[in-house]
């Protein structure tokens, strides 16, 4: 037996959710008429659609730059989409010359924790073994402290872990999620560079 589905209950989950009208009327279906478990469905597609969109090349984007304390810093950073018509969209744009600007402030690493040459995370990892030495603090104990200091390394270091300057609520990585679910498209950050005089 199926259960009718009212107008006002797919709009209402329409406006918590953001999902089209044939995918909220099919999620309820699904759920039985249950908003919460229906918003849940919705969710799971929803991660599903973003990993499909994860394997779909992205070509397009723009390449922008920042310039900050009249010229002692400068970054150019290369965000990639699927298509020339986001890459030319204001929002696409302002999206790079955001994370162009956070860069300047935050001073990056990698762009994430994979991308850390092997030699850094060893030198990390040697310093704060030499911190353990010197505390006091018992030897079993060392590695889980290790390994603690090396995640909130990766956190501050990481350009998509890091906090974005100008929301800190968000992480960069959660910005390009957001972005690329508003345009339906793959947004990668593909390289940057920062520049500061005299380093």
């Amino acid at each position: 037996m199926s259960i009718a589905i009212s107008a006002q209950a797919v709009k209402e989950l329409r406006e918590r959710t953001g999902a089209g009208m044939m995918e909220c009327k099919a999620a309820l279906t699904e759920a039985g008429g249950d908003t919460e478990a229906a918003i849940d469905i919705l969710r799971a597609r929803g991660a599903a659609k973003a990993a499909k969109r994860a394997e779909r090349e992205a070509r397009e984007g723009s390449v922008g730059s920042y310039i900050h304390m009249g010229g002692k810093i400068g970054v150019l950073v290369e965000i990639n989409c699927e298509t020339d018509f986001v890459a030319r969209n204001e929002a696409f744009q302002q999206l790079v010359r955001d994370v162009a600007m956070h860069i300047a402030a935050a001073s990056p690493v990698a762009i994430r924790r994979e991308d850390f040459p092997a030699d850094l995370v060893e030198r990390e990892r040697n310093v704060y073994r030499e911190q353990m030495k010197e505390s006091g603090k018992p030897e079993q104990i060392w590695d889980k402290i290790v390994d603690g200091k090396l995640e909130k390394f990766f956190a501050e270091q990481a350009l998509l872990e890091q906090p974005f300057v100008k929301n800190p609520d968000l992480t960069v990585g959660q910005l390009i999620t957001e972005a690329a679910s508003k345009t339906g498209e793959k947004i990668e950050v593909r390289r940057f560079t920062r520049f500061a005089l005299g380093e």
